[in-house]
């Protein structure tokens, strides 16, 4: 005769041990630093599901699953990934969650993990949602519910877009990183006027020199912070110029709206700098220098001893630059002399130039550089030097006129052309501070659209 066990007796030692992990998820942080949280509360009740199968084998594994802030629409989620890695080691036999879309709201994200599950022989149950997905019946029954799960995220998610949407079309601030020149208070954009001066000077010194590299270099030589404290590189200015919240506006895919906010920079500054913005760089380099003093100017001298004057002239629409000894200037007679009477003025600074990045090139240089720079900064390593000077080469060609011409000044002591042709006596004083210079300009500033 067969007899029952009484209440409350051990599970037969024949009974296959379960080991069951708890996993649970709230989408955001809110409250989760109360005492008794969502988080404890969905832990709760499937610890207690799982003491409820105890007779069935069914144990609690001793780590916790609990991701708080996390949406289900990703699996990259720490404790998800945790328990992944956990299953992949056979580590857990059974999935514990309150309900379905605490462990996914995407359906195919559901399926990848269903699959995972299935592969290591991995049951999965919800509290709430009885069903066992080892049967048709059962991974149908999943399906629906996912679907509509799945369905409910997208709900929210529109009704979130269709908030901000609303929200900017009114002139909201919507949150986010704050923008240089404002504080928030009670969730709106207020003027910081300490701030504020700072922005309006970005715009002004852009509108004075057309120049991105150039105006970084001044600003940092006023010494223009961000708002943690570290100097305006290119990357911070193109978007402080591209910011219409200065103007007081508010922009939402494509849209423009009037901000609630005051504007900081003046209309017509705005305009005039964007008028400059429809230009690129390089073309914007390539007006200027048209108009530019000569690069060599006060540099380059005969072997008189007397320096050579730029002038240019134009023949059929076209402008040739050259510098000319004072002799020919004064009308003298210098026939029967060594005096270079004329040098093309873009064959000399090309030499002139192609000088100067072959120095920067050479190892010794680098190093004696790198001996003077850390002078004023003991922390630059070498590399950086190294860096810094080869990132001359590739911007050469975007530098304004202004630019070229004080590196060259820093570098070239002085040039003397003959009928040999063109002795260039180069300096090594000013790396240091052409160092400096180059570092301020961040390769990783945007392009701006013309």
């Amino acid at each position: 005769m067969k007899t029952r066990a009484p209440a409350g007796a051990a599970m037969p030692a024949t009974a296959k041990k379960l080991r069951c992990a708890v996993y649970t998820r709230k989408s955001t942080d809110e409250g989760l630093d109360k005492e008794f949280n969502t988080l404890d509360a969905q832990r709760e009740a499937c610890e207690a599901y799982v003491a409820s199968q105890r007779a069935e084998g069914w144990v609690l594994v001793r780590d916790r699953y609990d991701d708080g802030g996390f949406s289900g629409g990703t699996l990259e989620r720490p404790a998800l990934q945790r328990l992944l890695a956990d299953i992949e080691q056979g580590l857990v036999d059974v999935i514990v969650v309150y309900k379905i879309d605490r462990l996914s709201r995407s359906l195919m994200d559901f399926a990848k993990l269903v699959e995972t599950f299935e592969a290591h022989g991995v049951t999965f149950v919800s509290v709430t949602q009885s069903f066992n997905t080892t049967t048709s019946m059962g991974r149908l029954t999943l399906n629906i519910l996912l679907s509509f799960a799945q369905f409910e995220r997208e709900v929210i998610g529109e009704r979130i877009r269709d908030k901000v949407a609303a929200s900017k079309a009114r002139g909201m601030w919507m949150g986010g990183k704050v923008p240089l020149g404002y504080d928030v208070a009670n969730r709106k954009l207020v003027v910081n006027e300490a701030e504020a001066a700072r922005v309006r000077r970005v715009f002004e010194l852009f509108v004075e020199t057309g120049s991105g590299v150039e105006t970084v270099r001044r600003l940092q030589a006023e010494g223009i912070t961000s708002k943690s404290g570290k100097l305006l590189d290119k990357g911070d200015v193109y978007k402080a110029l591209n910011l219409r919240t200065y103007i007081g506006e508010v922009t939402h895919k494509g849209n423009i709206y009037r901000g609630e906010h005051q504007a900081i920079v003046p209309r017509d500054l705005w305009e005039r700098a964007h008028s400059i913005l429809q230009v690129s760089p390089r073309s914007r380099a390539a007006q200027n220098r048209q108009h530019a003093p000569a690069l060599l100017k006060g540099l380059i001298y005969g072997v008189d001893g007397r320096a050579l004057s730029p002038t240019y002239c134009v023949k059929k629409g076209r402008q040739y630059r050259y510098y000319v000894a004072q002799a020919v200037l004064r009308n003298a007679d210098s026939q029967g002399s060594d005096i270079v009477r004329r040098v093309s003025a873009a064959e000399i600074e090309a030499a002139v130039v192609d000088q100067v990045r072959a120095l920067l090139r050479q190892p010794e240089v680098v190093v004696g550089t790198w001996l003077a720079a850390r002078a004023e900064a003991p922390d630059v390593k070498e590399g950086e030097v190294r860096e810094a000077l080869a990132r001359l080469d590739p911007l050469w060609g975007e530098l304004f006129p202004a630019e070229q011409a004080r590196i060259v000044r820093a570098l070239v002591e002085r040039v003397v052309v003959g009928p040999a042709g063109a002795d260039i006596r180069l300096r090594v004083e000013g790396l240091a501070g052409l160092v400096r210079d180059l570092t301020a300009i961040a390769p990783r500033a945007p392009k701006v659209a013309a």
